[in-house]
């Protein structure tokens, strides 16, 4: 007995050995799947994060306003400014239209239905306005250049950014249209672009024509809408020989500057 004693105990220790590594394989895969699930677990959560964010910098992007080349037509220039909104087109207007004499008459008819028409289709696959077929196809155009402008930048290349003030609307490019002062001559209808608080571009939608007038016309409107620009206001010089025509002109782009806030 004396002699199996040494052999006893190596034998319980043995089966000690045996019993501690089988409860430490028993632990082992009871720990793992918890760890694998913690690491695994935050990778879905950044992912979305960073998917939200990515969604919400493209809704962003497809906001504000882009102005289409200006296309040249028998009548006069044509050019196109769109407001995007959520990729899709929220307004429309002609920032440039022939004018003068029957052309205004025109413009006056069928630039509004061309923005309708725009904003409603949402594309340049519009119908051209009866009895103004080159300025509908200069719409047109400028229309499409507009799309593809907002389209290669997101939607809205001049979306213009808030200021911490406040103050961000101020800066974004609005037309505006004064009312219509009668002349001796004819009417005469100014419409201004404004940006920044001040005037960038000049144009009169409606002046006299028929015989001389016409040629008054062309020869003092584009000289007022110069002044009018250079100057910032109604305070401008009439034109020699086209005083009438002048002092509409004056009055017309006071009140839209009274419009504008300016």
């Amino acid at each position: 007995m004396k002699k199996s004693h040494p052999i006893r105990r190596v034998m319980l220790a043995t089966a000690a050995t045996v019993s501690g590594i089988v409860l430490l394989l028993s632990l082992k895969p009871a720990s793992d799947p918890a760890s694998a699930s913690a690491a695994g677990g935050a990778a879905p959560q950044q992912t979305a994060a960073a998917q939200e964010s990515a969604q919400g910098g493209a809704a962003a992007a497809q906001s504000g306003t882009v102005t289409g080349d200006v296309v040249k037509t028998q009548y006069g220039p044509v050019q196109v400014r769109l407001t995007m909104s959520g990729g899709k087109i929220s307004k429309a207007e002609a920032v440039q239209a022939p004018s003068g004499g029957t052309s205004s008459q025109k413009t006056e008819l069928a630039v509004p239905r061309l923005n309708q028409e725009a904003v409603a289709a949402g594309s340049a696959d519009i119908d051209a306005v009866s009895g103004a077929t080159y300025t509908s196809d200069g719409y047109k155009q400028s229309l499409q250049s507009a799309l593809d402008k907002a389209k290669a930048t997101g939607g809205g290349a001049s979306s213009a950014s808030p200021s911490p003030t406040g103050g961000g609307s101020s800066t974004q490019a609005k037309t505006v249209t004064g009312s219509v002062v009668k002349t001796q001559y004819g009417p005469v209808q100014v419409r201004i672009t404004v940006s920044g608080g001040k005037i960038t571009k000049a144009e009169a939608v409606q002046a006299p024509s028929g015989g001389t007038s016409s040629q008054k016309t062309e020869l003092a409107v584009p000289r007022l809408n110069q002044e009018a620009v250079a100057a910032g206001n109604a305070d401008i010089d009439a034109v020699s020989g086209a005083t009438y025509t002048s002092d509409g002109y004056k009055q017309s782009l006071q009140s839209a500057l009274d419009k504008a806030g300016g």
